[in-house]
């Protein structure tokens, strides 16, 4: 069962921002952190729910960035100014981009982009939301976990959809947050998104599918439960499957990598419109990706 609106999932484990943009509060016995860093635009949208929900936003110590794309990081930069002493955690290769000037650009141009596409961008206007260089912040690697006092979140390293991914599990609500390691459960779909290296998206699915998960949750469209929160990992490698294979049939007709990108982004919006992100950006990472898949078959003997 997918369930898209934000609000208790279970005591301690929170689905706050919206259902196009989410991002997660685990509350511990210590201290509470935010997992994944949504969109700029969510941050009125998160001050109200703290007080909707009475949230202690003073118990959030910690804020946990799974990769960082410009729709993850957004709520960053306004949390980090409002409580300076806020710890922020990231995979090393993370922090190599958003140490980046080039990176910072573009996520703050990507940002707007969005809000003006979905009619938020007055939140800019009420609130300092734009990356700079300033923020900085603690290294986690594999096998890392972070103590919340009864919460234990362990981290994976899943790189693929980016080279900086992470994942998260909390073994006691067997809660998987893997951002966009797993399918993008946009619609009645699971969408495969390697978008900087489809086959080591594919490797970082199988490292994530022997998990005992109850709790599947996404960055984007909300959150699982149950049997399809159990099935996701497994769903989506199936789904890599089918769409490197779509890829594969379409280049070798073809033989062009743009003329494959563009066939597969028409097919994808023809029924999908209402995408979140704008066609222009989404056509670049189908580009990525078709690219890897192209390399790997003129690498083979």
């Amino acid at each position: 069962m997918r369930v898209r609106k934000p609000g208790k999932i279970q005591e301690g484990l929170w689905f706050l921002g919206s259902e196009e943009s989410c991002v997660y509060l685990l509350e511990g016995g210590k201290d509470s952190m935010i997992v994944s860093g949504g969109m700029a635009y969510l941050v009125p949208e998160l001050l109200r729910q703290f007080q909707e929900f009475h949230i202690d936003e003073m118990r959030i110590k910690g804020l946990l960035i799974l990769h960082s794309h410009f729709d993850h990081v957004g709520i960053i930069p306004f949390f980090k100014r409002r409580h300076p002493d806020l710890k922020i955690y990231a995979s090393e290769r993370a922090w190599e981009i958003l140490e980046s000037p080039k990176s910072v650009n573009t996520i703050n141009e990507f940002s707007r982009a969005v809000a003006r596409r979905i009619g938020r961008e007055k939140a800019y206007g009420a609130f300092d939301l734009d990356w700079r260089e300033e923020i900085a912040g603690t290294t986690v690697h594999e096998g890392d976990s972070l103590d919340l006092g009864d919460l234990e979140v362990r981290i994976i390293e899943t790189p693929g959809h980016s080279s900086c991914a992470l994942s998260a599990y909390v073994p006691k609500f067997k809660a998987l947050l893997a951002s966009d390691s797993v399918g993008i459960p946009y619609k009645d779909m699971l969408i495969a998104s390697g978008n900087s290296n489809f086959t080591a998206y594919q490797e970082s699915l199988e490292k994530l599918k022997d998990l005992d998960v109850e709790y599947a949750c996404a960055d984007h469209y909300g959150y699982m439960v149950g049997e399809e929160a159990a099935t996701l990992v497994s769903d989506t490698i199936r789904n890599a499957r089918q769409f490197r294979t779509s890829v594969e049939d379409i280049y070798r007709r073809t033989g062009s990598i743009e003329a494959t990108a563009r066939e597969m982004i028409d097919f994808f919006y023809d029924d999908n419109t209402d995408y979140l992100i704008p066609e222009e950006i989404l056509e670049g990472v189908y580009r990525q990706m078709v690219r890897h898949i192209a390399n790997a078959m003129e690498a083979l003997p």
